[in-house]
C-alpha cells in the first residue's frame, strides 16, 4: 500500500489550483463515510508513482493522522499526460468497494492464426465489487481458444477469490469474426459513342396525338 503526504488547502478556484500545480502539487478532494468534503493536495511525484504501480489503496498522513483512502478518480490534461486533479474516498480496510478494472486479453486466437479471422475487443473495463485490500490491478483473459464466430463473455472470465462482477454476464468481451470484403458494383454501362437517344415517333411509331390527327383528316 502506497503512502502519501496529503496537505489540506484553504484556497479554491482555478487560480489557486494553477499555483499548486506550479509547485508540483496536485489539487484534490477527500470525501466519503458521511464526513464533510475536504479540499487537499498531494505531491505530484508521489501520486504519479502510485498510479504507475497500479496502486488503488493508499495510506495517507493528513494533519498528522494516519488514514486510508481509495484513489477513486484521476483527471488528466487533454493530452492525457499530466494529472490535474485527484479524488480520494475514505475507506476502512475491512469494507467492500465498487471499482472499475481494465481487461487485458492474452494470446492469439485460433480464429486469427489459422482461420483468417479478426479479433475485436468490445469491453475495455469490468465493474467489480471486492474488499478494498483485494482490488486486482487488471483482469486477464485468454482468447487463444477462440475460433471464428466465437466470443468471450463476462461469464467466461476467471476472477480472483472474493471478487464479484457487477456487469451483465452475457456482455461480450471479445469476439473473432471474418471481415467481409466489399463487393464492387459495376457502374451502369454508358451509351456507345455517337449513339443518339431514341425519339418518340421514330422507327414508324406514331407520336402521341398523331393517330388522332390522322383520324380527323
Amino acid at each position: 500500500m502506497a503512502k502519501l503526504k496529503v496537505i489540506g488547502r484553504d484556497k479554491l478556484g482555478t487560480r489557486a489550483a494553477r499555483r499548486l500545480r506550479e509547485q508540483d502539487l496536485v489539487p484534490g478532494i477527500i470525501y466519503g463515510h458521511g464526513q464533510p468534503t475536504e479540499p487537499v493536495c498531494v505531491p505530484r511525484h508521489d501520486i504519479e508513482l502510485a498510479i504507475q504501480h497500479g496502486e488503488r489503496l493508499i495510506s495517507a498522513d493528513l494533519d498528522n493522522k494516519e488514514a486510508n483512502f481509495l484513489i477513486k478518480d484521476v483527471q488528466y490534461d487533454y493530452l492525457g499526460h499530466s494529472i490535474l486533479h485527484v479524488d480520494l474516498t475514505r475507506v476502512r480496510l475491512d469494507e467492500r468497494v465498487q471499482v472499475t478494472v481494465p481487461i487485458e486479453l492474452r494470446g492469439t486466437p485460433v480464429g486469427v492464426d489459422a482461420e483468417d479471422g479478426v479479433l475485436a475487443k468490445l469491453l475495455q473495463e469490468l465493474k467489480l465489487e471486492c474488499l478494498v485490500t483485494s482490488i486486482p490491478e487488471e483482469i486477464r483473459a485468454s482468447v487463444a481458444q477462440l475460433h471464428v464466430n466465437e466470443s468471450l463473455r463476462v461469464s467466461d472470465l476467471e476472477l480472483p477469490e472474493g471478487v464479484k462482477v457487477l456487469d451483465d454476464p452475457d456482455m461480450v468481451v471479445a469476439s473473432v469474426t471474418i471481415v467481409a470484403e466489399e463487393e464492387v458494383v459495376p457502374a451502369a454501362e454508358a451509351p456507345e459513342a455517337g449513339a443518339e437517344p431514341e425519339v418518340i415517333g421514330e422507327k414508324g411509331e406514331p407520336a402521341p396525338g398523331d393517330e388522332e390527327e390522322q383520324q380527323k383528316s
